[in-house]
């Protein structure tokens, strides 16, 4: 179900949604997505770029606060009836109020940049000092108040952008329970899909990825520590950045690991998420870019953890694409294996340090924080160091000493029905995370970008680049995206 098909589906009652679909812990096999033969007034700002936008506010045709008026309704409309979507978990009561304040500097000063007036959502364990509170998703947090703006909200609000409000996530970014669904949490309940209301948006980024692709918002901030972002991307049809570790400053973020954290981008094209990071990260200036050339570029594409072929055939359609745009590719091999054993480790040594309230958390994360504090210093240092070590040959040196980028599919098989999910193994995690783990170890930038899809439900592709050089690789990422049309490919919308 493309997004267009989802505004239409909306308006049926939650039992006429969807059809029934049947699938397998072992296959992802789906039926196809229903029609109808209604017709409902198409959303004004749909699919808009901030480019766009910006055009429309320069002329009058638009202004901030009709901006936030639009989104906030189609929010009420989509997010709170409808299908109810629930990937927003609050809205930000101080919105119409700061983007009066903007329109009124655009007048006498001119825009700031890019994002001035453009609204955008962010993940709520990202701190924000305002009237919203900051919960994880956790009802243990609720009334919580950040005491001063995160790092990346200070840098939202001084690009002139207005944060409309908080976005749901996998509860304590998906470290609440080892059988959860993703994209649920106890303050804002199981975030949906916008292409197949039973199917999670995967996560811990889910509210995030499933707004952007909704266009509940242009751009939203998401938080990965291994996969958060690049994977509900990918499922939600969006494009997603996983920085470089510690590019972008995690003050003011509920952390997980301080040697993997980090906060992203999430849109819907990738000079979108370009505009974002550039006012997150406040690196080198808008714009920069570097000149093109052909690249030597590593592929894996297959795994001994299993890819279904249909995310196989993606990552190659994408690979031809690029040969016939004059780059070379040579096939890697690729096995995260050693990184998730030693990962294992490193994740139960660290929840031995969790507080007391460990009692809301589910049984799983419990035994496994018991272990973790079976666990000496030592073993978490051997076991970080090994995945480190592992990671860095797998994808680090390769980079260095001879491909310009890597790329990979971003996942290995689309998600379960919700009501499947806790029965089985959660998400699946491992499959789920196998191509993006070993990068999240090697602390390097990567990118999600839509490329396809399979059965009605997006399919993408995982670009990696050298460490510290995102805009290197959002050049080559926005030139895959032009010259190979993968971008919000999708079946055609009812009209």
């Amino acid at each position: 179900m493309n997004r267009r098909h989802f505004i239409q589906l909306a308006a049926l009652s939650g039992a006429q949604i969807l059809a029934a679909r049947t699938a397998t812990a072992e296959s992802s096999e789906r039926s196809p997505a229903p029609t109808a033969s209604f017709r409902i007034k198409p959303f004004e700002l749909e699919e808009a770029t901030i480019a766009q936008l910006q055009a429309a506010m320069k002329s009058g045709r638009e202004t901030a606060v009709s901006l936030v008026k639009k989104y906030l309704k189609r929010i009420e409309e989509f997010d709170r009836r409808g299908p109810a979507l629930r990937a927003v978990l609050e809205v930000n009561p101080d919105a119409l109020a700061i983007a009066r304040a903007l329109d009124q500097e655009r007048k006498a000063r001119g825009p700031r940049g890019p994002l001035h007036g453009i609204p955008v959502l962010i993940k709520d364990n990202i701190g924000t000092h305002d009237r919203m509170m900051t919960t994880a998703g956790s009802l243990a947090l609720l009334g919580s108040m950040a005491p001063r703006d995160s790092f990346v909200a200070q840098k939202l609000r001084e690009a002139g952008a207005i944060i409309l409000g908080k976005a749901n996530l996998s509860e304590w970014a998906n470290f609440r329970a080892e059988r959860s669904s993703s994209g649920w949490s106890a303050r804002g309940g199981q975030t949906k899909n916008p292409y197949a209301l039973d199917r999670n948006p995967s996560g811990s980024s889910s509210g995030p990825a499933a707004a952007v692709s909704a266009n509940f918002c242009v751009v939203a901030v998401g938080t990965e520590t291994d996969g958060s972002i690049i994977v509900p991307a990918t499922l939600c049809g969006v494009v997603g950045i996983k920085p470089t570790v510690g590019l972008i400053s995690r003050s003011g973020i509920i952390p997980i690991s301080k040697s993997q954290d980090t906060a992203g981008p999430m849109a819907r094209t990738v000079a979108d998420a370009r505009h974002l990071f550039s006012a997150m990260s406040a690196t080198r200036p808008e714009g920069a870019s570097e000149p093109k050339r052909r690249y030597l570029i590593g592929m894996a594409a297959s795994s001994p953890l299993g890819v279904e072929p249909f995310c196989q055939e993606a990552c190659r359609r994408t690979v031809a694409a690029l040969v016939g745009a004059g780059h070379e590719v040579e096939e890697i091999a690729w096995d995260p294996e050693p990184v998730a054993r030693s990962y294992g480790v490193v994740r139960r040594a660290s929840m031995a340090s969790f507080p007391a309230d460990l009692a809301s958390f589910g049984p799983g994360i419990r035994q496994l924080a018991e272990q973790g504090r079976g666990l000496s210093a030592m073993d978490y240092f051997r076991a970080f160091e090994s995945a480190t070590d592992t990671a860095n040959r797998s994808v680090g040196v390769p980079l260095q000493t001879r491909f310009d980028f890597l790329i990979t599919p971003t996942l290995g098989l689309l998600p379960m029905p919700i009501e499947r999910v806790p029965a089985f193994l959660g998400d699946e995690w491992a499959r789920y995370t196998q191509f993006v783990l070993p990068v999240s170890f090697a602390r390097v930038p990567a990118i999600s970008i839509p490329a396809g899809l399979h059965e009605g439900l997006p399919v993408g592709v995982q670009l990696v680049g050298r460490f510290a050089e995102e805009y290197r690789l959002l050049d080559f990422a926005q030139e895959l995206e032009e010259m190979s049309g993968f971008g919000f490919q999708r079946p055609p919308g009812l009209e």
